[in-house]
């Protein structure tokens, strides 16, 4: 409106008509143009912001860090396993049990900053490799092989449970650096150890993989357990049977996405608002209860990441998330490409094509994030192959050869697993 003003009034030849129809349009009009766009871009905040979905507060953010560098006062993550925080202590009286009853021991848990593919030869291959344990008594050659740990991916899993009690839908995390700790198993010892020695240090030569490995890594993300207290008292729920435990989350913050743990059966439903939660259960009697705050990330300017920040958040805009309160369903090629590239972390790919194939064996590229979510109704054997096909990204080819490539690949197919359980879905490069 302003540059058509400014247009007609540049077009008027009389200068003095044009003085004083520019001081009409400058003492009145134009102040209630602006005052219309101001009201305009509210309406559209408000709009946007009302149709910004719950899950948005639950989306998980993942990296990795130093042990000796956890900041226990960081703004929004924290250890996935919390004593890792603590130094890690080895009781050589339950090795050496271990050892003699030829039952496995787990020494230590290194990171291997390898691909996917690398990592799989490894595990099946079962090789062995030569190590030193330092003790407070000596030195002592071991024996050790690589199995791939779960005890990162096991809080993924956690989580996915902790999503079903407050009946919230599921979304894929990408935490690829879970997938690649491997524990370090005892196999052998060169010589038997006093059990009162304290081990001091644990080296393995990892042979050609030597240049992957590191030692003292610990997988982060923006998710906190805690405990907080109810405000006030257990009143009776409107169906005179449970009791409402209202939750105010104005001290811990309203920003911020948060779940509910708990035995399922003290839990009927939990109902939801901007300041507070509030559980229905049969307990009348509950101080507090235990929760997952899922932290908004911050930036306060002096943090450092040492590994890439990857996250399962969506970049759609405003049309993305209007499509997704209507719910319509995918029934094409193009809407899997909208699907697998609405996240932050697919701006590199891009999906080529999309091919039905016949029931195989074959083992495809990609892993299956959501192995713990079960299917009791569909058949799993002797589903048709759904592939999916990726180019990377021609402006950005910076995840093209990186170790965590084949990791996109997979969030990207296991999001579409879910939309497709009827087909077995898998990932590959073009």
């Amino acid at each position: 409106m302003k540059d058509i003003i400014r247009d007609r009034l540049n077009k008027m030849e009389d200068l003095e008509q044009r003085r004083m129809l520019k001081d009409v349009m400058t003492g009145l009009f134009l102040n209630l143009v602006e005052y219309q766009e101001t009201l305009n871009r509210q309406i559209e905040e408000r709009v946007f912001n009302e149709l910004e979905p719950e899950e948005v507060r639950h989306d998980v953010y993942a990296s990795l860090c130093p042990r000796e560098e956890l900041d226990p006062l960081h703004e929004f993550l924290y250890p996935m396993v919390p004593g890792d925080s603590e130094p890690q202590f080895i009781n050589l009286a339950e090795v050496a049990a271990a050892l003699s009853k030829q039952e496995e021991m787990k020494l230590c848990t290194l990171f291997l900053q390898c691909d996917t593919s690398q990592i799989r030869s490894l595990t099946r291959s079962k090789r062995q490799f030569k190590g030193e344990m330092i003790t407070s008594g000596g030195r002592y050659e071991i024996t050790v092989r690589l199995k791939q740990s779960s005890m990162y991916t096991e809080r993924i899993e956690e989580l996915y449970r902790i999503f079903r009690k407050n009946s919230l839908p599921w979304k894929t995390v990408h935490i690829p650096y879970a997938y690649k700790f491997m524990d370090c198993i005892l196999i052998s010892c060169g010589a038997e150890w006093d059990n009162q020695e304290t081990v001091k240090q644990i080296s393995i030569q990892l042979e050609e993989l030597e240049p992957y490995k590191h030692m003292n890594l610990v997988p982060i993300w923006n998710i906190q357990r805690m405990e907080m207290k109810i405000g006030g008292f257990p009143v009776p729920a409107a169906d005179r049977v449970n009791y409402e435990h209202v939750l105010p989350l104005r001290r811990t913050g309203t920003e911020h996405g948060y779940l509910v743990d708990g035995e399922e059966s003290n839990i009927r439903y939990i109902k939801r608002s901007e300041e507070e939660i509030t559980v229905v259960s049969p307990l009348d009697k509950s101080d507090s209860w235990t929760m997952l705050k899922v932290t908004r990330p911050m930036n306060s300017g002096i943090g450092r990441m040492h590994y890439p920040l990857l996250s399962n958040r969506r970049q759609e805009g405003y049309i993305g998330r209007y499509v997704r309160q209507a719910g319509s369903p995918v029934r094409s090629k193009g809407g899997i490409a909208r699907l697998t590239g609405a996240f932050e972390v697919s701006r590199e790919v891009e999906l080529e094509d999309v091919k039905i194939l016949p029931p195989g064996q074959e083992i495809p590229l990609t892993y299956e994030l959501n192995s713990f979510v079960s299917d009791q109704v569909r058949v799993q054997t002797d589903k048709y192959r759904m592939r999916l096909l990726f180019s990377a990204v021609a402006r950005d080819r910076s995840l093209a050869g990186s170790y965590l490539s084949d990791d996109v690949l997979s969030f990207l197919v296991s999001e579409v697993q879910l939309i497709f359980p009827e087909y077995r879905c898998e990932g590959a490069w073009v």
